[in-house]
């Protein structure tokens, strides 16, 4: 009898070892690197072994990383074991964006199980976290390679050689038992879903989710590491069979509340724990319709952009037709082409009677931007007057990208040489509105937190999910729409540049743009812009600084004296003594102390490291839209009936 109950419970035992699985999934936490999760730091050690072959899988970057030797060399792997892997030979060039297998060995290191590799800094640009999500393509994180390096983040230099705890893992006991030989370290993509993975290497789903601690309704993020349980060697061949087909663009359905799903489509990770995870398109159609674009704009000459004589005229660069004037003109093929021809063409007419003749009464705030009703549908027309080109790039920027919290181009109009631009209409008009002209009641601290989420989630993407990456160039509250539920809504593209980020000088360094042409709005340009027209994504998370500052202040970016610039006035608050007293002084009285302060701090901080004077003591807008995520996750659990006296809050620990 007690032989059948130990048997029972060991069974029992294996059983729960593989329902729960091995592994905590990292989602995004590795976005996060001021904060220790245990599954930041590693794949814990609980392998039937202490050491094992395990496989790791990654993306070749031209001309970094592209043959079997660069890349053993970055992983700390053999060439020959990665060129017999996937059947090439050591010295083959790997076109860009290939995922590559590659054998390591996997062993214990304390409580993780890991793989060693080491990096040289080559530029002083680099970051800890730099290092794990792009170098290292989320293989490692920037918490763990801050815990295995005595190095501060801020005294990183060229040279420098750190250490790289590469993930890991090596079989259970009970994924033995099995028969699982192997752990692929799969790196999640665009499109991907646990029952695509689990169909392209051969397994069962609910091996891959146990082996994950997932549910089946669980979401899965890109570029994160999924443990992948395997019978035998991975191959090739698996790696190149497509995965499930591409998302629509529209929001995704509500998960079913009861049984599994399968449609577990990876989303943007910029929404930690925020309620507001956005679905893209795959990536493979960005990168084929830029390059495309790109190829086609080298490729055609000047658009000819004299007007006609009379009526509605075209550049050479827009649709093959449209109907204006009950006429139908004629518009060849080239770049712009590709932006605009799904867009609806408006007749002049119907434009006119849509915003009641362009009446100063549809002026929305005296702007070039007027109310307008078709079939009784609201949207917002947009009038720019003279160059169509400049019309012209705005339209090729705004259908490159698709974003919940971007303003969406529907439809345009080109009449006697104006251009006419149809967007959505955001029915609670503009931050700026909201917060200094009292268009509606006070704004809450949840809804301002909301905002300020849904800005960073849209810089985060413009930066970097889009080829090549965007820069807005105006970000200001005046360009920050919200829509009937107060959600935030980026507008206003006139501005914005595509920049190429991942070339370098001859020194090494990461290349960025200069203009002589120095625009925007005061007190929301970055001082590098002002002084010598320097262009990097740095330039928004300055002006998103600015933005932190008005919504938890409530005043203007501009001050509240004709010389004062209002993110001049932070560093004072949060430095010195006194700092509660003083932060509840810069907050905006309307709010009447009804937010929590810890979390007011927090994002006041965040926005002071926007705003610093020096490029790379701002963070990126990853890193900014994961603090604020976190910021925004607490902010949803806090219950204001139930906040504290904030006399009596006890957290910060500064000055008194």
């Amino acid at each position: 009898m007690k032989m059948k109950l130990l048997t029972l419970m060991v069974v029992s035992v294996l059983l729960v070892a593989a329902v729960h699985g091995q592994q905590t999934y990292l989602a995004n936490k590795q976005l996060d690197c001021y904060n220790n999760y245990n599954s930041t730091d590693g794949y814990v050690c609980n392998g039937a072994s202490p050491s094992c072959i395990s496989y790791l899988t990654f993306r070749s970057i031209s001309p970094l990383y592209n043959s079997p030797t660069s890349i053993a060399y970055l992983l700390d792997s053999t060439p020959s074991e990665i060129a017999s892997a996937n059947n090439v030979t050591d010295v083959a060039p790997i076109p860009a964006d290939t995922l590559v297998l590659v054998p390591v060995n996997c062993s214990c290191s304390g409580n993780y199980s890991q793989h060693n590799a080491s990096y040289t800094l080559k530029t002083a640009s680099d970051t800890y976290f730099g290092v794990a999500n792009n170098t290292y393509q989320g293989l490692t994180t920037c918490q763990s390679l801050m815990h295995q390096n005595p190095y501060g983040d801020r005294n990183l230099t060229v040279g420098l050689t750190m250490e790289v705890p590469v993930r890991c893992a090596c079989p259970t006991a009970a994924q033995a038992a099995a028969g699982i030989n192997y752990l692929l370290v799969y790196l999640v993509t665009w499109g991907d879903s646990t029952e695509a993975i689990a169909q392209r290497f051969g397994v069962d789903e609910s091996t891959l989710l146990a082996a994950n601690d997932l549910l089946s309704t669980d979401i899965i993020y890109p570029f994160t590491p999924l443990l992948v349980p395997l019978k035998t060697k991975p191959s090739p061949l698996q790696l190149q069979l497509p995965t499930s087909p591409p998302p629509s663009p529209s929001p995704p359905p509500p998960p079913p509340s009861g049984g599994s799903s399968n449609n577990k489509w990876v989303f943007i990770g910029v929404g930690i724990g925020a309620g507001c995870l956005l679905l893209l398109t795959a990536l493979a159609v960005f990168l084929f319709l830029s390059k495309r674009r790109r190829r086609q704009l080298r490729q055609s000459p000047k658009p000819n952009l004299r007007p006609k004589s009379s009526g509605d005229y075209t550049p050479n660069s827009l649709l093959p037709t449209i109907a204006s004037d009950d006429t139908t003109k004629s518009w060849s093929s080239s770049g712009l082409k590709i932006a605009v021809e799904s867009l609806t063409p408006y007749k002049f007419q119907d434009l006119q009677r849509a915003t009641q003749f362009f009446s100063e009464s549809n002026r929305i705030n005296g702007s070039s931007v007027f109310r307008a009703t078709f079939d009784g549908d609201e949207a917002a027309v947009k009038v720019m007057t003279g160059d169509v080109a400049l019309s012209g790039d705005e339209i090729n920027i705004l259908k490159r990208i698709n974003h919940s919290n971007i303003i969406r181009l529907s439809g345009f109009c080109v009449h006697q040489g104006n251009t006419y631009l149809v967007y959505e209409f955001a029915p609670s008009g503009s931050l700026i509105d909201c917060l200094h002209k009292g268009a509606i009641s006070p704004l809450s601290w949840k809804q301002r937190v909301q905002i300020a989420s849904d800005v960073a989630g849209a810089l985060n993407y413009l930066h970097n999910f889009t080829e090549p990456p965007l820069i807005h160039k105006n970000l200001n509250s005046s360009n920050i729409l919200l829509d009937a539920n107060l959600r935030a809504k980026v507008a206003n593209f006139g501005l914005a540049r595509a920049v190429e980020l991942d070339n370098e000088d001859e020194d090494g360094e990461q290349g960025f743009q200069q203009t002589r042409h120095v625009v925007g709005t005061r007190g929301y340009m970055a001082p590098e812009y002002i002084e010598n027209g320097v262009i990097t994504p740095k330039l928004d998370v300055f002006a998103f600084g600015v933005v932190l500052l008005e919504l938890l202040s409530g005043r203007r970016a501009s001050g509240d004296e004709e010389h004062t610039l209002l993110y001049e006035s932070i560093s004072g608050v949060l430095e010195g003594d006194d700092v509660r007293d003083k932060i509840k002084e810069f907050m905006d009285p309307s709010l009447k102390s009804e937010y929590p302060l810890d979390l007011a701090f927090s994002m006041a901080q965040l926005a002071k490291s926007c705003v610093a004077l020096q490029i790379n003591s701002r963070p990126t807008m990853a890193q900014a839209s994961g603090t604020l995520s976190k910021i925004l996750s607490s902010t949803l659990d806090w219950d204001p009936s139930d906040a504290e006296d904030l006399r009596d809050s006890r957290s910060l620990n500064y000055g008194r």
